[in-house]
């Protein structure tokens, strides 16, 4: 029996699907697969794991029972047949004074295939040597390492939406890809350019948790598991849909000569924040969560995936908050914002020449919420916003970012870059910002009421006139870098990049949607991405 046959065996014997081992394992149903028809061999790590939960030794996975001892079909047995059975044996029969019959050498077990064998490691130990010199002189060893396994590993990039956003998994998005808008689908442009890309899909109005929890989910091809506690705490049910293909293979584990598969996420608005927390929760798992389902925890919870995130990019994202949201609480009449749902309704949907996205085109994503049919956007939001705090609109106060940053942090191991935007200037006349003419339409009246807002949030944050320059729709300081984490300027020479440190790159000038392509040229959109991306790949593994 191999060892897959028996890693069938026991997984069988637990009463476990290949999707419920996966799930207990951190790895894609894809990888169990192949582990038990025999494609691939498990990590030591993941035969720790199985060992454990099937309640057997390593020895009972791994070890073949031996094979009998066969004798070799072109040598002579020991004892020769055609000798005669009375055959004296060192002499102890023959006559007194005979001489003594000489005795064959004892022959050595393989001896004839001695010297084929020394000259075959020879040879392999020069293609070996040969193979490793020149990657090791002008890469190292690790890059040789990799060229004789299959080279080095291309990471996945992920496109995660803001607030309202979508993948390319929402019928909307053949309308209006979200990632490129008017300059065509990014996504075929970078795949074009040899990158390969994964643009999903998490609720448009849900919290940074449940769609951090709703990624993982898509990126493992496992079923979406919000945990336990958080959902008694909010009302909801703890499971959502399923996803049977993982959009990154093998993510998570090693492979080409133990490379980690790892994952590039790029986050804009919103979608910052759930970078942010997926990563956070991966290195670090949930206690909370951990204590309420033991060993029923999803492999979200339960920590130790820092490493399969090489980089975390947040464009445009509210590390900070916005303070649009004080404005709508405060002064939202003033500017005709008396509603969050307005606001969402008249950016996300407007660009693209629609009131209200068609049924078969939009998913709200609300599974959670025991939501399957279609709805309109008023009601979607009013179900988020209806379980208290669990929502994008509480997440993107200042108050609430505060709180999500002080249990996100950034993650051993992995980069961090910064880029945000700016759609205004001072004004000449009060000293506030105003919004520069080039500025989307719908933005106009956000980016002004943004520039003038001053006030004190409920938790006790100031929003002062630091505040004020913005893209309309998320402060310049709040898209630079989280409060609470460490941070530096983005340097030219980019040996000195080191993880867990957020480099924040130079404000660039553009509203909220130039860098996703909304009322941008295709070329310097496209650059950007390229230059992005090329300085992502170069990044010392």
């Amino acid at each position: 029996m191999t060892i897959g046959e028996r890693i069938a065996q026991f997984r069988k014997d637990a009463g476990l699907s290949q999707e419920q081992l996966a799930e207990r394992l951190g790895v894609s149903r894809q990888s169990v697969s192949k582990w038990e028809t025999g494609g691939v061999t498990p990590d030591l790590d993941k035969v720790l794991a199985m060992s454990e939960l099937f309640g057997v030794s390593t020895d009972a996975l791994l070890k073949e029972a031996p094979a009998p001892d066969a004798q070799p079909a072109d040598e002579p047995a020991d004892e020769p047949a055609n000798e005669p059975a009375n055959a004296p044996v060192d002499g102890a029969d023959a006559e007194p004074g005979a001489p003594a019959q000489p005795q064959p050498a004892p022959r050595r077990p393989g001896g004839r295939k001695r010297i084929p064998r020394l000259i075959a490691a020879v040879l392999a130990a020069a293609v070996l040597i040969a193979a490793i010199a020149l990657p090791v002189h002008f890469g190292g060893v690790r890059e040789a390492w990799w060229a004789l396994n299959g080279g080095k590993i291309q990471y996945t990039y992920v496109l995660v939406s803001g607030m309202g956003g979508w993948g390319d998994g929402v019928g909307i998005n053949a309308k209006l890809p979200y990632w490129g808008a008017g300059t065509g689908s990014l996504a075929e442009y970078l795949t074009q350019e040899g990158y390969t890309v994964c643009e999903a899909t998490v609720g448009p109005f849900s919290s940074a948790w449940d769609r951090a929890c709703e990624l993982y989910a898509q990126l493992t091809g496992t079923r979406v598991d919000y945990g336990a506690a958080h959902a008694a705490a909010h009302n909801h049910e703890r499971f959502g849909r399923s996803y049977a293909e993982a959009r990154v293979p093998q993510w998570g584990e090693k492979i080409n000569g133990g490379q980690r598969v790892k994952i590039n996420l790029v986050g804009h608005s919103f979608g910052g924040a759930t970078v942010r927390l997926l990563t956070a929760l991966l290195a670090n798992g949930d206690a909370a969560e951990q204590a309420a389902t033991g060993k029923d925890t999803s492999p979200l919870f339960t920590g130790g995936k820092g490493d399969w995130v090489n980089s975390v990019t947040a464009l445009c994202a509210p590390h900070n908050g916005s303070s649009l949201t004080c404005v709508i609480e405060e002064a939202g009449g003033l500017v005709g914002l008396t509603d969050p749902t307005e606001l969402l309704a008249s950016f996300v949907y407007a660009i693209g020449g629609l009131a209200e996205p068609a049924d078969e085109a939009y998913d709200f994503m609300l599974d959670q919420f025991g939501v399957n049919g279609p709805i309109s956007i008023r009601e979607a939001y009013d179900i988020v916003t209806a379980s208290g705090n669990d929502n994008v609109a509480y997440d993107l106060s200042p108050d609430g970012a505060a709180a999500l940053n002080a249990r996100i942090g950034t993650a051993q191991g992995v980069y961090y870059f910064s880029y945000a935007y700016t759609t205004t200037r001072k004004g000449a006349l009060l000293g506030v910002q105003v919004p520069l003419t080039g500025t989307l339409p719908v933005l106009m009246p956000t980016a002004l009421a943004m520039g003038s807002y001053k006030g004190t949030t409920p938790g006790g944050i100031v929003i002062d006139e630091t505040w004020q320059e913005n893209d309309g729709l998320v402060s310049v300081v709040s898209a630079q870098f989280p409060a609470t984490d460490a941070h530096e300027a983005l340097p030219q020479d980019l040996a000195a990049l080191r993880p867990g440190v957020w480099y924040v790159a130079p404000t660039q000038t553009g509203d909220h949607g130039t860098v996703i392509g909304l009322q941008a040229a295709a070329e310097p959109t496209h650059q950007f991405y390229d230059t992005l991306f090329q300085m992502i790949d170069g990044l010392k593994r």
